[in-house]
């Protein structure tokens, strides 16, 4: 099922510059046809900033339906008309092509991320992801690292997107599973235990963009 009319649209602008890239913005929509989707000006709700669209920008968009599900899609500004109020136009997605999102079944996929763990004061060590999700990680590491189910660690996540911005996203983790492999090494699997939602959406994106990678091969 796609966005509607009346629908409010939460949006990002994928932008090299890494502060822009971070802010969004909300808008209602006003019509929608078999290839686009007309908008109000998007504002952010914070600031009650307007925010000025060019023709050919990229944005990462979801909207929310029942249930709290989020709808996430990219889509490309297509131009503007000028109704009651100025609208702008952009490329209605492919139902096929908006990944929904519910906070107890995140999207994973898997990626190679570069990870900063810190155990204890003592014990601090960088690994690669295994896979990434909304709702955990698992990386790999040497299997000589002590440590332990249900312990907590402090990590940080390098996030690298399409348009080449790059995040590093901070959180709390807690060790699931350890599973020894057969080269010596472990994998990890965490549970995010404390974690912005902004830092969570980030993730999401970066899952998001992966799975349309994946659907074009």
């Amino acid at each position: 099922m796609g966005p509607k009319i009346g629908q409010i649209l939460y949006i990002q602008v994928n932008s090299i510059d890494e502060e822009e890239a971070k802010q969004e913005y909300k808008s209602r929509i006003a019509d929608v046809t078999d290839t686009s989707i007309s908008m109000e000006i998007p504002i952010h709700e914070k600031t009650g900033r307007l925010k000025r669209l060019y023709s050919g920008d990229e944005l990462s968009v979801y909207f929310i339906t029942d249930g709290g599900v989020k709808n996430y899609f990219t889509s490309t500004v297509l131009g503007f008309k000028e109704d009651i109020v100025r609208l702008v136009m952009i490329k209605r997605p492919d139902p096929e092509t908006i990944t929904k999102v519910q906070r107890r079944n995140f999207l994973r996929v898997p990626a190679e991320l570069e990870i900063a763990v810190k155990y204890s004061d003592q014990l601090q060590f960088v690994a690669l992801t295994d896979d990434v999700g909304g709702g955990g990680i698992s990386f790999i590491c040497d299997g000589y690292v002590p440590l332990q189910s249900q312990q907590s660690v402090s990590c940080w996540l390098l996030v690298n997107f399409k348009n080449n911005q790059i995040e590093h996203v901070p959180f709390k983790g807690e060790i699931v599973r350890i599973k020894p492999l057969e080269t010596g090494r472990q994998q990890v699997m965490m549970r995010f235990q404390e974690i912005s939602d902004r830092d969570r959406q980030k993730i999401i994106r970066f899952c998001f963009e992966r799975q349309l990678d994946f659907r074009k091969k």
